[in-house]
């Protein structure tokens, strides 16, 4: 159902942009464009993303799943956080065995990646192996960093003076003909 001025395309276009974020794939779909050259696409899909009512009808909608989802940016630096602060204390008794899966704080049992169990028979002994995929801290660590508020890893590059473009392109004129 078209918002607006927007028409049916345009929403279906806007919907499938919010959905599988690729502008290319979401004007193929709403457009029947398979029979335009990849070039085309591209071009019309960022032409309709630079117009101000898809803009806001994309705004639109990505407010309205975040409300329905109760995730944004917040709730993602959250659950970031908690994982930077995960402690395997928290999942293991002084004797370094690993604690029943329900004594396990909610964070840990919703951020392993795995759980392996082996069991190893000898004659008269069973040895359950157990393997527990951690989360990867590091990784963690580096998307908590790339957060629009936090941009610990981008770099700042500020450049002060005067360039006199038509000698930088004359020296390099020279530069050419000496070649």
């Amino acid at each position: 159902m078209p918002s607006g001025s927007l028409t049916i395309k345009q929403e279906n276009f806007c919907q499938d942009y919010v959905t599988s974020g690729d502008a290319s794939k979401a004007y193929r779909s709403a457009y029947k464009a398979g029979k335009m050259k990849p070039a085309t696409i591209n071009r019309n899909a960022a032409t309709l993303l630079k117009s101000n009512k898809i803009a806001t009808r994309v705004n639109e909608l990505k407010s309205e799943r975040c409300e329905r989802t109760k995730i944004d940016a917040d709730y993602v630096l959250m659950r970031h956080v908690e994982i930077d602060v995960m402690d395997v204390i928290d999942i293991m008794d002084d004797a370094g065995n690993v604690l029943p899966i329900r004594q396990w704080p909610k964070v840990w049992r919703q951020t392993i990646s795995g759980i392996d169990l082996h069991e190893l028979v000898t004659k008269d002994t069973l040895t359950i192996i157990k393997k527990i995929k951690w989360p990867d801290k590091t990784r963690n660590l580096e998307l908590l960093g790339k957060h629009v508020d936090v941009q610990a890893y981008k770099d700042k590059v500020e450049v002060e003076g005067k360039i006199d473009m038509a000698a930088v392109l004359i020296a390099a004129r020279k530069r050419l003909e000496k070649r």
